[in-house]
């Protein structure tokens, strides 16, 4: 399932992918007339053991890129008989069955996802290294409409604002990823995969053009339909990729405008069906073949087309859901797994994180807004076996979005606090190399807002760079200066084109309750706001509609009153 807004290989292994680039491709469609109909239906065939294999742990460059083994080996991570691809003998006698097609297979839960009809799923399951077989979906495809998410089509661009990042300023900032990217820390050298449900518009929009001319789109892969075409389909994608990966200074700057991307669609827009957690099984085993350090994943799932094969608040153990299996060996062998926490805060049916979000060992990631107070619609946790979810938080009411023909708008939704923050840990981990994933979220996690105390709405709270940096180098933190907030008091996009307004706090002015008034150039008083206190750098100010000129805004904290003028356009 797209968590949107609100309102809401064929072959020996999927690893054989991992070499593939964007312009070859991973493969091409089964033919038209093997699409599944009302009787043929995909599996999940779990085999038996991997017996018969050519391939060894002793030999892992055969189905391991270069870079995913130097990603285990600085993390001490073994290459064990899980990672090996299937007995080629098992799929040779699996497509041999008369009326079996043979998509992919999967090295982490030796198993392979085969369309067959029922009849020949009897053939299949009757052969003796198949151990069981799982359907992954029921009914015809294509039975719903497409998913849309696309912003009002009136919404511009924005103005400049300090240092470039435009509407996005403010998510960045609250996560210190403005500090990090003058520290030099921008995802050079880091692969993030965001796993969605489509891209378009990254190949031609410009925010997104920096990533297709310096190449740092190391491929693009369709799960769903098994080819390489990623920029159709739903504009979800691309909205959660912009939080990261855009970079138009003046316009819009993410939190890893210099990372490189692998590109994957797993979800199918049109029907929701436990094949699309195997589909995001198979980007993720592709993921790791290919070394990717970051999985973003903005994707949930606990209610399907068929509501008997739901999921239950129990099955969110970490143990049950396809996909939350999935995404914990992913973080076993050694990416960090950013996942969205699900947008069912304020659903009385289910108000908790949905798969893989209960995975053990990855990042779950709540929804704020830009005062840090948690989105009502942020699923809460614990998990059923009662671990802290969400881990972290970060700005998902709000937050500004590229869409597909690169205008910069606004979106709700933890679809959207998550990819900000995996840009945010891309930047963390290049700047501290050394660590491993699972140090990685700890140092994270001792630098949330709520470190010492962490709770079921937005665990260890909203993290930030230059806390997370200096636990993790007490003998070399970053200077005194990057690490603190500026001491100027000032108005943000200034001059501004529209309504929306923020105030960056100076110190002395966090954590303390505020007045804020407004006056225009005759000094009558126009606007008047209170603001609670907040450890936030910036808060968002709601002056209503204002007219054009030159007007002055007064901050008092109750012992000092500071002064400043924006103009509005």
């Amino acid at each position: 399932m797209v968590l949107s807004r609100l309102l809401l290989a064929a072959g020996l292994c999927a690893s054989a992918f991992g070499a593939r680039t964007a312009a070859a491709g991973p493969g091409t469609p089964p033919p038209e007339t093997a699409r599944p109909t009302a009787t043929v239906r995909k599996h999940l065939i779990y085999f038996k053991d991997k017996a018969g294999t050519p391939f060894s742990v002793s030999q892992p460059e055969a189905f391991l890129s270069a870079r995913a083994l130097a990603r285990r080996q600085r993390q001490q991570i073994a290459v064990l008989p899980r990672d090996l691809p299937v007995s080629p003998a098992y799929v040779q006698q699996v497509k041999a069955v008369p009326g079996t097609q043979l998509w992919y297979t999967s090295r982490w839960f030796n198993a392979a996802v085969v369309a067959c009809d029922s009849a020949t799923l009897q053939q299949v399951q009757a052969l003796p290294f198949v151990r069981s077989a799982q359907t992954l979906n029921r009914g015809l495809p294509g039975t719903r409409k497409p998913k849309t998410d696309e912003p009002d089509a009136t919404a511009g661009r924005t103005a400049g604002t300090r240092s470039q990042y435009g509407k996005a300023y403010a998510q960045a900032q609250m996560l210190g990823a403005v500090q990090m990217h003058d520290a030099g820390f921008r995802g050079e050298g880091m692969q993030i995969a965001v796993f969605d449900a489509g891209f378009p518009g990254v190949n031609t929009a410009s925010p997104f053009s920096s990533i297709t001319q310096e190449n740092r789109l190391a491929s693009t892969f369709n799960v769903v339909e098994k080819n390489d075409q990623v920029f159709l389909r739903d504009s979800h994608g691309t909205h959660c990729l912009s939080t990261i990966g855009a970079n138009e200074p003046g316009t819009y700057i993410g939190t890893a405008p210099k990372a490189t991307f692998r590109l994957f669609v797993t979800e199918d827009i049109f029907s929701e069906h436990p094949v699309e957690e195997a589909n995001w099984l198979i980007a993720a085993e592709y993921a790791d073949s290919a070394g990717v350090d970051i999985i973003s994943s903005s994707l949930g799932y606990s209610t399907f087309d068929f509501p008997s094969i739901n999921y239950t608040y129990a099955d969110m153990n970490g143990r049950t859901a396809l996909v939350t299996r999935a995404a914990t060996v992913a973080a076993r062998v050694g990416m960090v797994v950013v996942s969205s926490a699900g947008n069912e805060g304020n659903n009385r049916g289910w108000r908790y994180i949905t798969a893989p979000a209960d995975a053990d060992s990855i990042l779950t990631v709540g929804a704020t807004d830009s005062l840090a107070v948690v989105a009502g619609f942020s699923s809460r946790g614990p998990t059923a076996d009662g671990r802290i979810k969400p881990n972290l938080a970060a700005m998902g009411v709000q937050t500004a979005i590229v869409s597909p023909g690169g205008r910069v708008s606004r979106g709700d939704g933890t679809s959207y606090s998550c990819p900000v923050l995996a840009g945010m840990v891309a930047g963390f981990w290049q700047a501290n190399p050394r660590l491993t994933a699972q140090q990685v979220i700890g140092f994270l996690q001792r630098s949330g807002s709520r470190a010492t105390v962490p709770n079921d709405e937005i665990g260890y709270g909203i993290p930030h760079f230059g806390r997370a940096y200096n636990l993790a180098n007490p003998g070399a933190p970053l200077a005194a200066a990057a690490v603190v907030p500026r001491h100027e008091l000032l108005i943000y996009p200034n001059p501004s084109k529209d309504d929306e307004l923020y105030l960056q706090l100076a110190v002395g002015f966090q954590s303390v309750p505020l007045q804020v008034r407004i006056f225009d150039a005759r000094g009558a008083l126009v606007a008047e706001q209170q603001v609670a206190p907040t450890s936030s750098a910036a808060v968002r100010l709601q002056p209503g509609l204002l007219t054009k000129g030159v007007f002055t805004c007064t901050v008092s904290n109750g012992r000092e009153q500071r002064t400043v003028r924006f103009v509005k356009l």
